[in-house]
């Protein structure tokens, strides 16, 4: 387990690089709810950043029960990761300004002046990743060998991480 905050945080910024999408978890009453969302792109302090619009049911969500999860895949890499940690709700204008893509009009038409756009801070608190070693050919030769065997499939490594 990584216990070290810099050494955490440096791993998952390598981890979510080139990862747009994720899926984003919220409690409703008491349900797991999840949906894809956009990582904003800033380089990982702790925090991951999104854009909302405050009359969204996430936003309401988070106003109830701040617990939230944040899971990121790349398959082709064999790279999983999973966060959890606090969420909340902003309308910071110059931490809007400073993350604003025009990619984001396809979402948000009115851009930085509609005034439902808000931002969703996740304050990262824990991690766990799970890293393939080698290719998908390779791991499933691996798994063929280890069921042929008898032994255990190397599937790369698995950590979990405290910020």
């Amino acid at each position: 387990m990584h216990h070290n905050r810099e050494e955490a945080i440096k791993k998952i910024q390598e981890l979510t690089e080139g990862i747009d999408f994720c899926m984003l978890t919220t409690m409703d009453g008491g349900v797991l709810r999840s949906r894809p969302m956009s990582t904003q792109d800033a380089d990982f302090d702790g925090d991951l950043w999104f854009f909302t619009s405050e009359d969204t049911h996430k936003v309401d969500e988070v106003a109830k029960d701040n617990r939230v999860a944040v899971a990121y895949s790349k398959p082709g890499d064999s790279t999983y990761l999973s966060v959890s940690g606090k969420g909340s709700i902003l309308k910071d204008r110059a931490k809007m300004e400073e993350l604003w893509s025009p990619v984001l009009k396809a979402w948000f038409p009115d851009g930085l002046d509609d005034p439902k756009l808000c931002l969703l801070k996740v304050e990262v608190e824990q991690a766990e990743y799970w890293e393939g070693s080698s290719s998908t050919l390779v791991q499933l030769f691996g798994m063929v060998k280890a069921i042929a065997t008898g032994q255990e499939a190397d599937y790369g490594e698995n950590r979990k991480m405290i910020l």
